[in-house]
This record gives C-alpha cells, structure tokens and sequence, in this order.
C-alpha cells in the first residue's frame, strides 16, 4: 500500500527538480537565520543567491554530532522559540544532549514520512498497533504513535520494556502490529517461546523494527518466533526521527526506500568526505529539504551504508541497504579495520549458532585481543542433552568444540583476524529492555 502514491511513485526527473528547488531554498533560509551555517557557508565561499543546488551540493561543508554540542541547546535553531511545538533529545555521552525542535509544520511532516512508513510496512488503516519503542524525550515512541495515527491505525502506547505487560497485551488487544526495536523484538520472541504461548493466541502479522542494525539472521529469528513480516525502518533524531527511510514489505531485504522530498541522501568516503558512486558503501550524510525549526545541511550520521535505485520497486525513490556499522564503531584490530557487524554475518551461515552474540576486544600489553561471545540455539543443547553450558560443557564435548573451530576457523578466514570464541547458553548474554542494545564492548582504553 502506497500512503502518498503521487510523491512516491513521482518520476525521478520531477523528484530531482522537487529536491533541487527545495536545497536551494533551505541553504538561502539557513544563511538568513542560522549563526552557524552562516560562519560555514562564508568560510566556504558559498554564496547563497548563486548556490546552484544539486549541482553544488559537494560544496557545502558537513555537519557533525559535535557541531550539535557545540551549540547547545538551541544554537542549531532557525526560529523563535514561540514557534517550537515540540523538544526531543538523545542522550549525550560527553555531558551535552543532542537537542531537536519542531515546528507544527515539522510535526505533520513526521507524522507524513512514518505513515508512508508503516503503509511500506504493511500496515493497513484499522489495524491496531502496539508501540513498544519508548516515549519521552527520545523520539522513537511519540514519532511511532502520531504517524500511526494519520495512517488511520489504533495505537497501543505500551512504550518500551515491561514485557509481562507487553505479552499480555499482545494476547488481550490482539494487534496486528508491532513496533520495537529488533532486539527487543528478539526477547518478545524468545519469551513467547519460553513460555509456551503459540502463536495461534496472538494476531500479529507485522513488525516495523528499527534504532539498531540488525541482520537478516534478526529477521529470521523475530518471524519464526512472532509470526510476522519483519521490515526495517530507520531515522535519526538529528533529521527528524523514525520515517527517514522504510523497507516495503514485499521487497524485504532489498533495501529501504529513503523519503526522498524531505530527506536529500549521499554517500561519502569514510577518510575524505568525497562523494562515492552509487552502490558503494560509505558514509550516510542527509540533507533535510523541508524543515523549518531545526533544518541541517549535509548530516554526517557514521552510518555505513550504500544507495541504489530499484528499476523493479514499487516506489521511485532511491533505496539505502542496510546499516553495516558506523564509521566510529569501526574497531582497529592490530591494524586490521573490522566492523562487528561482520562477525554476524559469519554466525547467520551457521548452523546452531543464535544471533545473540557480544564482540568484546580488549589489550594485553601491547596487543590488541578480541573475544566473541555467541550462544548457541537452545534445539542443539536438547539434542545434545545439555542444559546450561559452561566452558568445561563445551570442552568436554566434540561437536560444541568442532563448532567453536569451525566459527574462529570462518572468522580468520573471512576477516583476517584471529579472535577467540566462547559458546555461550540461551539467555547468557544481556538482552534489550526496550531501548537500544550495544553488542560492542571496547575496553582497551580501560
């Protein structure tokens, strides 16, 4: 279901010159209002009456997580205060936290990009939809909940967490919808099958997963254990939430389409900033093209990326893939450049091997060390006749340790490093309590 058919399916020569006058638009509204990009575009050289639009976009300078602290709270603002309808923040992991703002204006447009959002999803008006990304200052929950709302969908305001409450309310209301993160996804699941409810009690048909990457293993998991369509949306505070960008449920694992009229996306080298060619990966960076309060020019998210047109989609808008790292989560092992999400792919071809797994690195003197920790599906420990597994469990028996071999033998072979595997029980490692998971641990500077 297409929520907005004309600007979606707009052919790509309309959409180019709908983006092209909307750039130049935003660079001469920022010049006029906004202290910071003021100082960036004269330092630049950039003159804003002969800024060319697309064609100059390389031009501009980027716009970085720093910059948001630099200016905080509302240095980044492009309107009076009287004119803010709404406040979200991040949390800041340096003391400061990244501030948004809205306009009314801003709000309905959110409220627009997640109704395409969840329609891509599967979602239809009538539908009842249980929101279990949190409310607050983080703009996941409310962001969910109002463009469910214009979509025409019954909203169930759960929030993040709780899951005894979660799982009865899945039974009670019977929504066909759910919207978590995927690793919370991961324990709705995992506890569903924990306590012997079939899937038969529930209605779900559908979940729109996002805030954290995840793997097509993820996914596999999360639709057995839920019995839904699983499709990913993303976004960002710094560009207006969830609703950026969305996979169509019918096209799963090709890509998800980014809102092109509202969000101008590139994809720059890591090192130099330049522009890379379609297909590549690199860098995300997202211009917003239509908002008013808190518009940025040429966001650098650190995700690692790529984009791609689909001559066979169902929309015109170009599709970004899914999310491999971040530039900054890259770990540096002994001179290697490795992203743990590479270690997922390596535990998604084997057999027996959960999705659940921790990449830990730490130093011993002057060398740098890397553990994964992953733990192993709970129908092998049946068929072996194991109930908890503990390290002497798996030195004491041949086919958990030919699989320990097997995976560090897979992981040398396909990243070049060696690491060391420790095989783990169910439920061994943390699990989501609504909010984001962190499946990294760096402690090498400790």
């Amino acid at each position: 279901m297409l929520f907005n058919p004309e600007i979606e399916q707009l052919p790509r020569p309309r959409l180019r010159a709908l983006q092209n006058e909307r750039l130049q638009e935003q660079v001469a509204y920022l010049a006029a209002r906004v202290p910071f990009y003021q100082r960036q575009l004269a330092e630049l050289g950039i003159n804003p009456a002969t800024f060319r639009g697309l064609d100059d976009l390389a031009k501009l300078g980027f716009t970085k997580k720093t910059d948001f602290r630099d200016n905080y709270p509302f240095g980044l603002f492009a309107v009076p205060q009287a004119e803010v309808a709404r406040l979200h923040c991040s949390s800041g992991t340096t003391g400061k936290a990244t501030v948004v703002g809205y306009t009314a204006g801003d709000l309905g447009i959110f409220a627009e990009v997640v109704a395409r959002s969840l329609a891509a999803a599967g979602c239809r008006p009538g539908m009842k939809l249980q929101n279990a990304y949190g409310y607050g200052l983080f703009t996941g929950g409310l962001g969910i909940h109002y463009g469910a709302e214009r979509l025409g969908l019954t909203v169930i305001p759960v929030s993040g967490g709780s899951t005894d409450r979660q799982l009865q309310l899945l039974q009670d209301f019977q929504p066909e919808i759910l919207c978590a993160t995927p690793s919370y996804a991961q324990v709705l699941a995992e506890e569903i099958a924990r306590r012997g409810i079939g899937l038969e009690a529930l209605s779900l048909r559908y979940a729109a997963l996002g805030a954290e990457p995840w793997s097509e293993a993820v996914r596999a998991q999360v639709q057995a254990g839920l019995g839904v369509a699983a499709t990913n949306i993303y976004g960002l505070s710094e560009i207006i939430g969830p609703g950026v960008s969305q996979e169509a449920v019918e096209e799963r694992g090709t890509g998800s389409y980014v809102w092109e009229d509202h969000f101008l996306p590139e994809i720059v080298d890591k090192d130099t900033g330049e522009p890379l060619p379609e297909g590549e990966l690199g860098v995300l960076v997202l211009t917003t093209l239509t908002k008013k309060a808190m518009p940025v020019l040429r966001y650098w998210t650190g995700d690692i990326t790529d984009l791609h047109h689909d001559p066979h989609g169902s929309r015109t808008h170009v599709k970004m893939g899914p999310i491999r790292g971040r530039a900054d989560d890259m770990l540096i092992i002994r001179g290697v450049n490795f992203f743990p999400t590479q270690v997922e792919d390596i535990i998604s071809s084997l057999a027996h091997l959960s999705p659940s797994y921790q990449v830990v690195a730490t130093r011993r003197g002057s060398l740098d060390e890397v553990e994964v920790r992953v733990e192993v599906a709970e129908p092998l420990l049946r068929e072996l006749g194991l109930g908890a597994l503990t390290p002497a469990a798996v030195a004491a028996h041949d086919y958990l340790q030919a699989l320990q071999g097997t995976f560090a033998r897979k992981i040398k072979d396909n990243i070049g490093l060696s690491m060391t595997v420790s095989l783990l029980g169910p439920g061994q490692l943390p699990r989501s309590e609504g909010g984001k998971l962190s499946r990294v641990q760096d402690l090498r500077g400790r």
